[in-house]
């Protein structure tokens, strides 16, 4: 079953990578300050980042706990075997929507929602995945489709 942006994702893949680059960074600028994620935290509830290592270190060491016991407490491996929270919501996720361990979180979580990064084609999947999660994500797709031939003929 093809998604609501399945044919806005075949459009885009035919598109320059450095344009279409262009255009998401200057979207994803523009919803960024928009949406408040604090009011929002639907990645925090719903998707558990993919832990490296470095995440691993990172955080044990924040919470003064051997990486170990880190991944004891908080990770298991999932079907691709990488790690990943135990339990969702995040654990770090305070009532207030504000992040326990903001300046040590993963990359994964750093970088989210992604739409400002770089070769954006390469991750057209993973963008219309997390439309469904993230109002800024939603929102660059649907301005991309609903001026659809405007924005993509600029490219």
């Amino acid at each position: 079953m093809e998604g609501e942006y399945a044919e806005l994702m075949k459009r885009l893949k035919r598109h320059d990578g450095k344009k279409l680059d262009a255009l998401f960074h200057r979207l994803h600028d523009e919803e960024s300050e928009k949406i408040d994620c604090l009011q929002c935290a639907n990645c925090c509830r719903s998707l558990g980042p993919r832990f490296i290592q470095n995440d691993i270190t990172r955080m044990a060491t924040h919470l003064k706990m051997k990486e170990s016991a880190f991944i004891d407490k908080y990770l298991r491996i999932d079907e691709d075997s990488d790690y990943v929270f135990k339990v969702m919501p995040c654990p770090f996720l305070m009532p207030d929507n504000y992040c326990m361990l903001y300046n040590s979180r993963t990359k994964a979580c750093r970088e989210y929602p992604h739409t400002d990064s770089k070769n954006i084609k390469s991750i057209l999947k993973i963008c219309e995945l997390n439309a469904e999660v993230c109002p800024i994500v939603r929102n660059i797709l649907n301005r991309i489709k609903r001026n659809d031939y405007e924005m993509l003929k600029k490219l």
